[in-house]
């Protein structure tokens, strides 16, 4: 009589190594909006509070480590996009909320690493990305339904400004511009309201148009 044989489960991660996992990506969060992308990789240990060798278990290149920083960041901004779906309150104030969120996210200052060497359509990144556009798509969505957005808009139109407006302006402190990016922020949006006062020249951005080379 033959015996099954036993099927081995994978170890799970232990809860330090996915504590300095996220360690890791938050560093170097923080310090790709400090000092751009080519901040070195024993720095972010440094910051992060653990070895080099453990950065390099996790993210065996600047890539990787890259690549799950902007994830990270595009899924919180997801999550945000989903607080706001669940509001069953006012659509447009959800909208703004939403969008103070996106740029509290500082996705803006991580653009500049998604360079030509970079893997652009990496599934992971394609998955993140076609998330943002269908949640703040749904966003937008019942702000228009309800009267309140301007119908001349599009998601791209909106991620635009809040990449644009998060940037600090070159020259400047990227921290001490901090202080003034909701404020411009929320003159942006005052301008989203319907009904609209003036005609927008072309035609509403979407997610593709802004990928296209």
């Amino acid at each position: 009589m033959q015996t099954a044989t036993p099927v081995r489960k994978m170890p799970r991660p232990r809860a330090d190594a996915l504590r300095n996992r996220e360690r890791i990506v938050t560093a170097a969060r923080e310090m790709f909006v400090e000092h751009g992308p080519d901040v070195p990789l024993d720095e972010i240990a440094r910051r992060a509070g653990v070895g080099n060798a453990t950065v390099y278990r996790n993210f065996p290149d600047r890539d990787a480590l890259v690549r799950e920083v902007v994830c990270s960041v595009m899924d919180r901004t997801a999550e945000a996009a989903e607080q706001a779906l669940a509001e069953t309150g006012d659509a447009f104030a959800a909208l703004e909320r939403f969008v103070h969120a996106a740029a509290d996210e500082r996705i803006s200052a991580l653009c500049p690493m998604v360079s030509s060497t970079f893997d652009q359509y990496h599934p992971d990144l394609e998955a993140s990305r076609e998330r943002i556009e269908q949640l703040v798509e749904e966003v937008m969505g019942r702000a228009k339904a309800a009267g309140q957005l301007r119908l001349d808009v599009g998601v791209g139109d909106l991620l635009i400004v809040v990449a644009q407006l998060s940037r600090p302006p070159a020259g400047t402190d990227c921290l001490s511009s901090d202080a003034f990016v909701h404020r411009h922020l929320q003159l942006f949006l005052d301008g989203l309201r319907a009904p609209a006062r003036s005609t927008l020249p072309g035609t509403a951005v979407s997610i593709k148009e802004l990928r296209r080379p």
